[in-house]
């Protein structure tokens, strides 16, 4: 029985370092997996991200476009670009299930407020504003819903440094066509 008192001591102590062996390797290969999946998802993230303001500024500068042939009258490319501009709406409401699915609350509402006023140039384009809708002050709108959306984008995607905000450098580049009618 003394040889067992003796070996008690190794025996507990090779008890034990296994046991932490085995519960560092645990924490250690859950740590990892968790970081991966992080990782996995952030790629993800931004993939939906990219993919929708693609989609958007699609939308976006065709609706331009649009406008600017409506003021010059150009019915012909106005149809193709209609056309056109109703494929890119189409891949911009696929795109937004991703952001749906994948973003934070922050980026989802940017995002959300950014379609609108894209939204509301796109009607302009196509003849169906309301009255009051100015294309100059839509496009502001537009422009500073974009950045915040980058802004929320950023922030979700653990991105160090400030988005450069865009819409004031675009205001100025704005060559707007005279409203319809003026």
């Amino acid at each position: 029985m003394s040889a067992l008192t003796d070996q008690l001591p190794a025996l507990l102590g090779v008890l034990l370092g296994t046991s932490g062996t085995i519960l560092a390797t645990g924490i250690a290969d859950r740590s990892r997996w968790q970081r991966q999946q992080a990782a996995r998802w952030d790629e993800r993230r931004l993939q939906a991200y990219v993919e929708f303001a693609n989609a958007v500024k699609e939308v976006h500068t065709y609706a331009l476009r649009i406008a600017n042939l409506n003021a010059l009258s150009h019915d012909v490319d106005r149809e193709q670009a209609l056309a056109r501009m109703e494929e890119a709406d189409i891949r911009r409401t696929k795109t937004w299930e991703s952001v749906l699915l994948l973003g934070d609350a922050a980026s989802i509402i940017a995002a959300r407020e950014w379609r609108a006023a894209v939204t509301d140039i796109a009607r302009y384009a196509r003849g169906m504003t309301s009255a009051g809708f100015e294309l100059a002050a839509g496009l502001d709108h537009a422009n500073d819903t974009r950045d915040r959306f980058y802004q929320a984008a950023r922030a979700s995607l653990g991105i160090r440094g400030s988005a450069v905000p865009q819409s004031d450098w675009l205001a100025g580049k704005l060559d707007l066509p005279a409203q319809p009618g003026a």
